[in-house]
This record gives structure tokens, C-alpha cells and sequence, in this order.
């Protein structure tokens, strides 16, 4: 029971790191799909003294994908409906020429300067309208949420860690009459420690397979993908091969690093 005890510690611990992990990953995604919908959504209306072309906005900054101009005639409906028709065709002449800009990817407030920038130093264009105040809002509150799940994920592998080594420390102490009864008959520091590491190794090997299975639920759960839908994005919760072997890296890689820890700082009590 004891051993049971010591293997499932060292399991949930590994199995809480992983997790907060691969949390990280799928709100990282997230926020990517939720970028990509607001770019989607979200335009710079520029005001230009003459006709251009797309490929000359375009020229003008990279994060413009298409420029597409805005007719004037709804405006000039409400505002002339007494009008001569050539009256009509001669305000349209004079009237400056309207563009919806879209852009390649959803941009940062300092992209948006410099675009605005670019957009008035051309010279045909007159007036910008970027929204930024709106678009400045979202944008931190997406670099906020980012943050505080990477300072809640660094937070648990910190006290996770240190009770994983804990735990190690302590196995170490129960074995400690074995290991020195080896290492006087000569027995090499790794024999006398392959206990500890095979530990280590076995655990973090139940502790992936464990996140696996409980990802692999997730991401077929009609729940989980109800609440993505809700919001207007789809994510993948789970890759089975790429996510899944960074897990077993990182978890192995922390057990054996651990492990080895403790085991030099055995060595060098001896």
C-alpha cells in the first residue's frame, strides 16, 4: 500500500504539471483562432482624394490584404433625394473615395499606428478611422487572459516540482541502507540508483498516458466543443502525436532531472 501511496503522489503531482500545461497550449490556440476571428471582422476605413487600387494599398503596408471601396450612394440618396440626376453624378464626382481596408492577420496596437501612419503619410489619403480605442481594449484583455494562465501554469510546476522532489528525497531515505550496503561492495552510483530512476521513469510514463486519455476525452467531448462554438472559434484541444509526446518529454524529462538531483546530492553526502 505504501508503494501504491508513493507511486500515485508522484503520478497526480506529474499528472497537475501536465495538465496546466497543455491548458496553456489550448488557451494559447485560442487566442490565435480568436485573433484570426477578429481580423476577420475588423476593417480600417481610409478616405482618399483619388481612386486606388488595391495592389496600391497594399503597397503601401504588408498587413493589408484587400482594399475594397465603399459606394456613396446610400449617403447621397438620404442627403439628395430632390436633386437633378446630374447634380447626383456630378456630387459623386466630387465626393472623396471611401475604402474598407482588411488586414492579413489580427495586428497589435503599435502594427496600428504604423499602418495609420503609413496610410496618412501616402498622400492621396486624407483621414484614417482604425477603431483603436476598441481594438486597443480587446487586444490587452487577450494578452491579460494569456498571462495570468502562464502565471497560474508557472505556479503549479514551482510547488509541483518541489513535491515531486520531495517525495523523491523521501523514497531515497527509506533505501538509503540499501544503496550504502551496495556502494560498499562497489556497486557504480547509476547501479545503486536505478531503483530511484526506474521510479521516476514508470511514474512519469503512467502520469502521460493518464493526460492522454483524459485529453483525448476532452477533445471528443460535444460539451467541450458546444462552449468553442459559443464564442465563434474552433480549436484543437488535443493532437494526439505532437501534443502527446511533448507531454511524455516533459514529464520525463522532470522525473530523471529530479531523480538525479537527489542522487548527487547522495553522492556527495557520502
Amino acid at each position: 500500500m505504501k508503494s501504491v501511496k508513493n507511486h500515485l503522489s508522484l503520478v497526480v503531482a506529474l499528472l497537475s504539471i501536465l495538465f496546466s500545461m497543455q491548458v496553456f497550449f489550448i488557451v494559447e490556440r485560442s487566442i490565435d483562432a480568436y485573433k484570426v476571428n477578429l481580423s476577420n471582422n475588423y476593417s480600417v476605413i481610409a478616405v482618399s482624394k483619388k481612386e486606388l487600387s488595391s495592389d496600391e494599398f497594399k503597397g503601401i503596408n504588408k498587413i493589408i490584404s484587400n482594399a475594397e471601396e465603399l459606394s456613396p450612394d446610400s449617403v447621397i440618396k438620404r442627403l439628395t433625394s430632390d436633386m437633378k440626376s446630374t447634380n447626383v453624378e456630378l456630387l459623386k464626382l466630387t465626393l472623396p473615395k471611401f475604402y474598407k481596408l482588411s488586414l492579413t492577420y489580427y495586428p497589435t496596437p503599435q502594427e496600428i499606428k504604423k499602418l495609420r501612419s503609413d496610410l496618412l503619410g501616402s498622400g492621396s489619403i486624407t483621414k484614417v478611422e482604425d477603431f483603436s480605442h476598441n481594438h486597443d481594449t480587446v487586444y490587452k484583455l487577450l494578452l491579460l487572459f494569456k498571462k495570468v494562465v502562464a502565471l497560474f501554469a508557472i505556479v503549479v510546476l514551482i510547488v509541483t516540482v518541489l513535491l515531486i522532489f520531495k517525495e523523491l528525497r523521501i523514497w531515497q531515505y527509506k533505501h538509503n541502507e540499501r544503496m550504502t550496503i551496495m556502494g560498499l561492495f562497489g556497486a557504480a552510483l547509476w547501479l545503486r540508483s536505478a531503483v530511484l530512476f526506474r521510479l521516476a521513469i514508470v511514474d512519469a510514463l503512467v502520469a502521460s498516458f493518464l493526460a492522454f486519455g483524459v485529453f483525448m476525452y476532452l477533445s471528443s467531448s460535444a460539451w467541450v466543443a458546444e462552449q468553442f462554438n459559443n464564442i465563434g472559434i474552433n480549436v484543437l484541444i488535443f493532437n494526439p502525436i505532437e501534443d502527446f509526446l511533448i507531454i511524455l518529454g516533459v514529464a520525463i524529462t522532470i522525473s530523471i532531472l529530479l531523480a538525479s538531483l537527489i542522487v548527487l546530492g547522495h553522492k556527495e553526502e557520502a
